[in-house]
């Protein structure tokens, strides 16, 4: 009897012994088998930038860097959270001139035009407002203009909350683009870069709109379009903000109370273009991108900064502004910019022959 015991001991541990063998074994093939197993290739959508013409050498490229950096296991896949890509805002998202840049257009609107605002205008805004129509006439900026503007646009704005500013800017958007039959100043986007858009955010890139436009006239025109980033995803030159009762304390030695509003406090800080775009870009997102979508000289740096000493793989692309059946395009221009982009080694979109539309088959330039 107690022989038997001991045999039926002895087998029960055999069995426990070869049970142990089997699942270690199974595992170390498991193990063996994913890590010699090919990366599953993202998925892009046949119909995704369906606006762009299948001929867009530009279009195969992002299409191809899409399916690189998103195959998990692939050599280059970029982790979700450093996926950062940057784009300009004024002809690279949404049309440039018409005749001048959208933040020239308000802001005459608000010195001239508008009758709640145009009597109050200081000697220095209507002087400014002057030389904005001179470059609507002629289409030669004067020499300054751009930081003057600046300063004018802080100052003709002072004293209302960011919210005003927003709506000021959004309703203002509104209105024809004078231009074009059939499309607001706010619907002037360019769909197929908002294709572009909302591709990248469905391969879970962080967008972020990084223009030399005023940060809150940004906000207001994206508030009136079909782009739909929040506004913390939204960067532009700055102007300083106080509080109601501030006057001109310094912020170290004032403390904001329950009376108090935030408002714009009409002191020109920055302009966000060239190399100040980098510098913000570090400032704000943290990380360096790794697409950046730009159109002109003061996109470069941001371009420069994006595919240069990157640790993963990086693109900047750039659009030529050569249609001008279609858009204001300027020949001359576009030619510049595709020159640079062979020098640089960034790729080059043409409007002209890379897109089957810009604003929609129903919009047509005048």
């Amino acid at each position: 009897m107690e022989k038997t015991k001991n045999n039926s001991l002895i087998w029960k541990i055999i069995s426990l012994i070869l049970a142990i063998a089997l699942i270690a074994v199974s595992v170390s093939f498991a193990a063996h088998t994913k890590k010699e197993s090919k990366p599953e290739t993202a998925e892009v959508p046949q119909s995704a930038l369906s606006l762009w013409n299948d001929s867009a050498a530009a279009k195969t490229e992002l299409l191809d860097y899409l399916k690189a950096v998103t195959t998990e296991g692939g050599e280059d896949f970029i982790p979700v959270e450093n996926r950062i890509a940057v784009f300009d805002l004024d002809g690279t998202l949404a049309c440039e001139t018409d005749p001048v840049y959208f933040d020239h257009c308000i802001y005459y609107h608000r010195v001239a035009e508008d009758e709640n605002y145009k009597d109050k205008a200081s000697d220095f805004e209507k002087d400014v407002a002057k030389e904005v129509k001179q470059y609507m006439d002629t289409g030669v900026s004067p020499e300054d203009l751009m930081v003057k503007h600046g300063k004018a646009v802080a100052s003709a704005f002072k004293g209302l909350t960011p919210e005003e500013f927003i709506d000021y800017v959004a309703e203002y958007a509104k209105t024809p683009a004078p231009g074009y039959n059939n499309m607001t100043r706010g619907e002037a986007f360019f769909k197929p870069m908002l294709e572009v858009v909302e591709l990248l955010k469905e391969n879970d890139f962080t967008v972020y709109v990084v223009s030399g436009t005023d940060r809150f006239i940004v906000r207001g025109l994206v508030k009136a379009s079909p782009l739909d980033l929040p506004d913390s995803q939204i960067i532009g030159s700055d102007e300083s903000m106080v509080a109601t009762d501030q006057g001109k304390t310094d912020g170290l030695d004032y403390q904001f109370d329950d009376d108090d509003q935030l408002i714009m406090g009409g002191e020109f800080l920055i302009k966000n273009l060239d190399m100040n775009k980098v510098t913000v870009i570090q400032q704000e997102i943290g990380k360096q991108p790794v697409l950046s979508f730009g159109n002109s000289g003061s996109d470069s740096s941001m371009a420069e900064y994006t595919i240069n000493n990157n640790e993963y793989k990086a693109k900047a692309f750039m659009l030529c502004c050569d249609d001008t059946q279609r858009e204001n395009g300027n020949p001359e221009k576009a030619q510049k910019m595709a020159d640079s982009c062979k020098e640089n080694g960034w790729t080059a979109i043409s409007m002209k022959n890379d897109w089957k539309t810009i604003y929609g088959e129903n919009v047509t330039k005048k």
